[in-house]
């Protein structure tokens, strides 16, 4: 009798698997095969217009036996999940790229995979039967696939309408459509056959896009079927588009002979994958992108793209501590050359928009990171002189003051903020309601600050002075005397002696997450023990205490109650890193302290790699057990923060 192994459990088959190119598209969707956003597709590129999907996903199935088993699962609206595949799947696994396993019956198992080439952006799909044994007369297995496409923004929902473009061009193995003349040409190259059966499917519905109160339901079209014999081997598809634009111009086209072809790309990256020392470097290689002829990095998938804060919180880990320094190089340059006012924008130039100078602290953790990279000695004298020059450049805009009052007070701490302005990492805003609007001398921000003047200090003299008069303000001004934890903010509103007391994360910088600590001793252990006690969650800290009057316990909903619950009490992964450092700070740089911060602190975030975004961080979570993660599933600071804690603790 043949054995047949117990399906994956349900619980995982919502959760995510990323693909990702080297120029900001990807592929993405979910162990179920189902696709539950928007921005699940199997070829979605980045091109001179945007981020653009262009293959959706496919209708999969096998014919035999007198039989037809499908593949794949999709869900309709209201709610129907057809056909439901939930049992035959066996196993799903990301290493090296995800892989299924999928019981057609008790003779047959078929393997599944899908990755995308990094280098030329191309998605490969391979189906490979395995057999226990030969059972007479069971005939040939025939794999039906039948590509779904759209040609829409990757913010937007496509539907049914008169123009798409349904013809097929074929040339030898490759079969290409252009749904809509301003996009780029779709090819599939395969060893299969091709069926011309123009159709759509229609009211698919994406769940995730429901439960953030968005629109939610969306129609593909597709142009036909492909076939292959299983008998004669793996069927093959490469997925592929045309490069209409110079945006990206390291990338190739796709090859006529998809076996020899598939086959290339498949040592490539393995080979590539393999290179890499940890799973989660090989994750952190995923938002590491080209731009132009230079490097950035995408902030979080499925939607966002590069931005300052996020680039130089999240390349300390991604890229400086995990040794990829060239890279760290390219990117610190090419900001240099955006720097306005003493400000560098926190929205990068963006096909030709203009940037986006809106935040007080992309500046500052941008010479953070030059701190970071300058430490290592990669630096030629050329590359340290031009970068040590913008931090100057930055301090001086800072010190003389720059846009949204941003400047150094009297007191040598630092100003920032006005009416209807979001300018700290706390930035949500719904609407016209700033949530968190910390207008004053955010805590943080002096943290950075005084940790920037001290890091310029040791090329330049001029900036001690302010570095001294600033730390002894902060010392004197931000401790709470009835509690022995910081203010969030001093001066709220520009009010002299005005002071914000709800216990908040930001706190944590004065002791852990930067260069220099602001408090030693007795005040440095209260800081970390108020936030380890009011904050502290497996997966991160809270945004806002649990007994502050505006604590939310979950973050969920529209946009509107998502963006209010943003930094109110939504637990954030990425400050764990800042965390693990104070505490370290504070409880010793020994080997009984890093067990102790291993085991307690940074299992539960290796944990979380096995749920959501696989081999990720994601970005948010509930401030309330269990704790669900919210927001990206793939986020490029958590993700860079656990791997700079990991470098800190195994150097100690």
């Amino acid at each position: 009798m043949t054995h047949v192994a117990a399906p994956i459990e349900a619980a995982r088959l919502e959760d995510e698997w990323l693909e990702a190119d080297a120029f900001g598209g990807f592929a993405s969707g979910t162990v179920g095969t189902t696709r539950t956003r928007r921005y699940h597709a199997l070829l979605l590129t980045a091109s001179a217009a945007g981020r653009v999907v262009l293959v959706n996903g496919i209708e999969a199935w096998l014919e035999g036996n007198g039989a037809r088993y499908p593949l794949t699962m999709q869900r309709y609206a209201p709610d129907l999940v057809y056909p439901d595949i939930a049992a035959r799947i066996l196993s799903f696994d990301t290493a090296p790229w995800p892989t299924w396993r999928l019981q057609i019956d008790t003779n047959t198992v078929l393997s599944v995979e899908i990755f995308v080439a990094k280098a030329t952006g191309e998605t490969v799909l391979r189906w490979r039967p395995e057999r226990s044994r030969a059972l007479p007369g069971t005939g040939n297995l025939i794999l039906k696939v039948r590509p779904l496409l759209s040609g829409r923004d990757y913010h937007a929902l496509h539907h049914e309408n008169p123009a798409f473009n349904f013809n097929a061009q074929q040339d030898q193995s490759r079969v290409s459509w252009q749904p809509y003349g301003d996009l780029p040409v779709i090819h599939a190259s395969t060893n299969g056959t091709y069926s011309h059966a123009p159709d759509w499917y229609r009211n698919f519905c994406y769940l995730r896009e429901r439960e953030r109160g968005l629109d939610f339901t969306e129609d593909l079209a597709t142009p036909g079927v492909f076939s292959f014999d299983l008998e004669s081997g793996e069927a093959l598809m490469i997925l592929s588009a045309d490069k209409q634009d110079t945006h990206n111009p390291q990338r190739t086209e796709a090859a006529s002979y998809p076996a020899q072809r598939a086959g290339e790309l498949a040592d490539i990256e393995q080979q590539r994958r393999a290179a890499f020392g940890s799973r989660l470097q090989r994750s952190a290689d995923a938002y590491v992108v080209s731009r132009n002829t230079g490097r950035t990095i995408i902030a979080g998938f499925p939607w966002f793209t590069d931005w300052g804060r996020d680039t130089f919180i999240a390349m300390r880990g991604l890229l400086i501590t995990s040794g990829r320094l060239a890279e760290a190089e390219s990117i610190l340059l090419e900001w240099t050359g955006t720097l306005s006012e003493g400000m560098l924008p926190n929205r990068f130039p963006d096909y030709g928009n203009a940037p986006e100078y809106n935040s007080v602290d992309a500046s500052l953790w941008f010479a953070v990171a030059v701190h970071d990279y300058l430490a290592t000695g990669h630096a030629s004298p050329a590359t340290r002189t031009r970068l040590q020059q913008t931090v100057d450049a930055i301090l001086t805009g800072y010190s003389q003051g720059t846009r949204f009052g941003i400047a150094a007070d009297a007191d040598g701490l630092l100003r920032a903020g006005m009416p209807g302005t979001q300018l700290t990492w706390m930035d949500a805003r719904a609407g016209d309601w700033v949530v968190t609007p910390r207008i004053g001398k955010p805590v943080e921000i002096q943290a950075l600050w005084i940790n920037v003047l001290r890091i310029a200090s040791a090329w330049s003299a001029q900036w001690q002075d302010l570095a001294t008069r600033a730390s002894q303000a902060f010392n004197a001004r931000f401790i709470d005397a009835s509690t022995g934890a910081l203010f969030d903010v001093v001066d709220v509103d520009h009010v002299a002696g005005q002071v914000d007391r709800a216990l908040r994360p930001n706190q944590i910088f004065a002791v852990g997450g930067l260069p220099f600590a602001l408090l030693e001793g007795a005040a440095a252990r209260a800081v970390v023990e108020h936030v380890q006690t009011h904050l502290l969650t497996p997966v991160g800290l809270r945004t806002l205490a649990p007994s502050d009057h505006a604590y939310c316990a979950h973050y969920g909903g529209g946009p509107f109650e998502r963006d209010g619950a943003y930094h109110q009490g939504t637990v954030w992964p990425w400050l764990l890193g800042p965390f693990v450092e104070a505490w370290l700070r504070v409880h010793g740089m020994n080997g009984v302290s890093r067990a102790e911060a291993e085991a307690g602190f940074l299992a539960p975030l290796h944990a979380h790699l096995d749920h959501a975004g696989l081999d990720h961080v994601s970005e948010v979570a509930d401030g309330d057990a269990p704790h669900t993660p919210g927001g990206t599933p793939f986020q490029a600071w958590s993700l860079g923060e656990l791997l700079r804690v990991e470098y800190l603790l195994a150097r100690i």
